[in-house]
């Protein structure tokens, strides 16, 4: 009874049988026996497994984080003290006048939205980093396993080459030792 080519190509290849391979290592054999590809991109595999959820946290992680947010919301407290301290104050229709308590609560509701969004977006790219640490790895070993079988074909020709020139050379010293 002869072992599946998984079997095979693990015990040969990796030095340890098929059920004990990681999820990579089976991957990369899988692809070496169909004969396909393995090489994917982690941006492409990582968008095609991201939800909405994943997509707005990117998006309100890649506006809070930009120099144009923090110069917009810089203008819009500056303007709302301004506003409620001098423009407004003087006809006694300030809103939230001086210590700004509703631009504090503001502020904080901000703060206690923004901060979840963007660590939400930085776990995602965490685990897009090792998505792309996985693929990287895989296609490191298929490169490894495909140079260590060219090695071995290559040994295989120079051994079959030199048995030919013994051949020859015994062949020759039998002819010669005849003369």
């Amino acid at each position: 009874m002869s072992k599946p080519p998984l079997d095979e190509l693990a015990q040969h290849l990796l030095g340890k049988p098929a059920v004990e391979l990681d999820p990579e290592e089976r991957r990369v054999l899988e692809t070496i026996e169909a004969g396909t590809l393995i090489t994917r991109d982690a941006g492409d595999v990582a968008d095609e497994r991201e939800s909405f959820g994943d997509r707005l946290s990117d998006r309100v992680a890649a506006v809070g984080g930009s120099w144009g947010f923090i110069i917009a919301f810089s203008v819009v407290l500056v303007g709302w003290m301004l506003l409620n301290s001098d423009v407004l104050q003087h006809f006694g229709l300030a809103f939230d006048p001086y210590p700004y308590i509703f631009l504090n609560l503001m502020l904080s509701t901000v703060a206690a939205i923004q901060a979840p969004v963007i660590m939400m977006s930085q776990n995602r790219q965490a685990r897009k980093d090792r998505l792309a640490a996985s693929l990287d790895f895989e296609t490191n070993l298929r490169a490894e396993i495909e140079i260590l079988r060219l090695h071995h074909k290559l040994d295989v020709a120079v051994v079959e080459r030199l048995r030919a020139l013994e051949a020859k050379i015994d062949a020759l010293a039998i002819s010669a030792s005849r003369d």
